[in-house]
């Protein structure tokens, strides 16, 4: 297994405008680490284009284009252009935009710059709604969940099953060099991860899975946990892999079913009370059992 490539400098520094408990924050704490100082990163509109900081402040040492919404991935080409114009093939370009950034109004943006493969790593921290705008749904918003356009009322409520995207596999449908996703319950993965993606040329797509304390109605002290519990059920998926074929998976260590993920977020509270929402838990029991079958996640002993 490749080792990961960690610098001794921390290029997010105190002072950044994060939430208490942000996943995000955590996220780019820890990519930093690995990408260092020869890095450009683009940043659409979102959490973290408030996070480093208003311009002329920054919490990030490194160089930060601030895009719109709609335009991380057609930015980054740009500004690789730039570079290989002038000699530069040292310096990284990132694209770090949230699930709002990647799977909505960033969808196309991204989708033709990695038809042309172009040379960026494409990053997307996915907290599963447009938290920056008052936690709004978007395409990664998983079914039953509350938002403020997803209400829990009605019939069926919070977020209906059978719509959005998986956005890793759509990458994948790509056959770009590399797509991996990650978790910030396990940094050391995501290192390696972004080591990875770094000794490879071409179009690269790490997909992180980051909770949101204030969007998910989560204690900010069970960020880490939720993460866990959403790799331990089988909810997320973490693998990696290479020109569209999955290369590596992380195999689920003790299966817990996904009641243990849902009910310490108040997004979910409607499932549990008044009224025990079986049919709706099945529901999501049974997307966290067929990624476990399709990534081939379970290992021996990790229960039923």
């Amino acid at each position: 297994m490749e080792q990961p490539r960690i610098t001794e400098e921390d290029y997010f520094k105190p002072g950044h405008l994060a939430c208490p408990g942000c996943g995000a924050a955590l996220a780019l704490k820890f990519t930093l680490k690995v990408l260092g100082e020869k890095t450009i990163m683009v940043i659409p509109a979102s959490c973290a284009s408030i996070i480093v900081g208003p311009y002329p402040l920054s919490a990030v040492k490194i160089p930060i284009l601030h895009t719109a919404f709609a335009t991380a991935g057609a930015a980054a080409s740009g500004v690789r252009a730039a570079l290989d114009l002038k000699g530069d093939t040292e310096t990284t370009v990132v694209s770090w935009a949230g699930d709002g950034g990647t799977f909505d109004i960033g969808f196309q943006s991204l989708s033709g710059a990695v038809e042309r493969n172009e040379d960026c790593i494409f990053v997307c921290y996915d907290n599963e709604a447009y938290m920056n705008t008052g936690v709004q749904r978007s395409s990664a918003t998983p079914p039953a969940a509350r938002t403020a356009t997803t209400q829990a009322v009605g019939h069926a409520p919070g977020n209906v099953f059978g719509q959005g995207k998986n956005v890793p596999l759509i990458a994948m449908a790509h056959e770009i060099p590399y797509v991996a996703t990650a978790s910030v319950a396990d940094v050391r993965d995501l290192e390696r991860k972004v080591t990875k993606a770094m000794s490879l040329s071409g179009s690269r797509y790490i997909h992180i899975l980051v909770p949101c304390p204030l969007g998910w109605g989560a204690a900010p002290q069970d960020t880490i946990r939720l993460a866990r519990l959403a790799t331990e059920s089988g909810l997320f998926a973490v693998f990696e892999a290479e020109y569209g074929e999955v290369t590596g998976r992380r195999k689920i260590r003790r299966k817990v079913p996904v009641e243990e993920y849902l009910k310490p977020q108040k997004r979910f509270a409607h499932l549990f009370r008044p009224v025990l929402q079986t049919d709706v838990i099945a529901g999501l029991q049974a997307i966290a059992d067929k990624n476990i079958r399709r990534f081939g996640l379970q290992s021996e002993g990790a229960g039923a």
